[in-house]
């Protein structure tokens, strides 16, 4: 893989994940999905042409990390829930899911004990907790990922890019941290393109 071919891909891959997120824009999904996999493989090509592994393998470590992120965060929502509907004395299953909302209406809420809603909520946000430090961990993944990136192509742009992601991810608690995350999509895209494919020619010898 050539240096243009990964800068072109981790563009392109870094504007359809740009894209990705704003409303009715079709196959939301499958564009980020497109979009991650252009990067990865751009990120791939730029570590194997600046010779620094670190380049690939912090991303790599980063969306592991995410994805591992996610599936803990259900998987443990999804058991708080089960638990917290068995307290109601309400059996969560596939089989009752659509009548779930009308057994709902028909809990006496007020009469609830705070105990059983108290721990609902503990674990709940116990869990998102959990969450949040995935989301820690990605974003150091890659502002890690980033800075090798920066220092190799001397494009500085990666290295701000790799900043806002960090506080983007840090304060994810409130509505700025996603807009930071999404502008820093953008960020990254101006970044990859502005690779330098040819290198400057040396100066000339100084006259003594």
């Amino acid at each position: 893989m050539t240096l243009e071919s990964s800068k072109n891909l981790g563009g392109i891959g870094a504007i359809l994940m740009f894209i990705s997120v704003i409303p009715y824009v079709p196959y939301l999904g499958i564009l980020s999905l497109v979009g991650l996999i252009l990067v990865l493989v751009a990120l791939y090509g730029l570590a194997n042409y600046y010779r620094e592994s670190g380049i690939f393998n912090n991303a790599l470590y980063a969306v592991i990390a995410v994805i591992v992120g996610g599936i803990v965060f259900a998987a443990v929502a999804f058991i708080v829930l089960i638990d917290f509907f068995a307290a109601l004395g309400v059996t969560l299953g596939i089989g009752n899911l659509p009548e779930l909302a009308t057994v709902l209406t028909q809990i006496d809420w007020i009469n609830v004990g705070f105990g059983i809603i108290g721990n609902f909520l503990a674990y709940i946000l116990l869990d998102l907790v959990l969450l949040f430090a995935f989301v820690i961990i990605t974003a150091i993944l890659l502002r890690r990922s980033l800075g090798l990136l920066s220092a190799k192509s001397g494009v500085g742009m990666f290295g701000t890019t790799g900043t806002v992601i960090l506080v983007g991810a840090i304060l994810t608690i409130i509505a700025i941290g996603l807009l930071l995350v999404w502008i820093a999509l953008l960020l990254l895209a101006v970044a990859f393109f502005s690779i330098r494919t040819q290198q400057a020619p040396p100066p000339p010898p100084t006259q003594v």
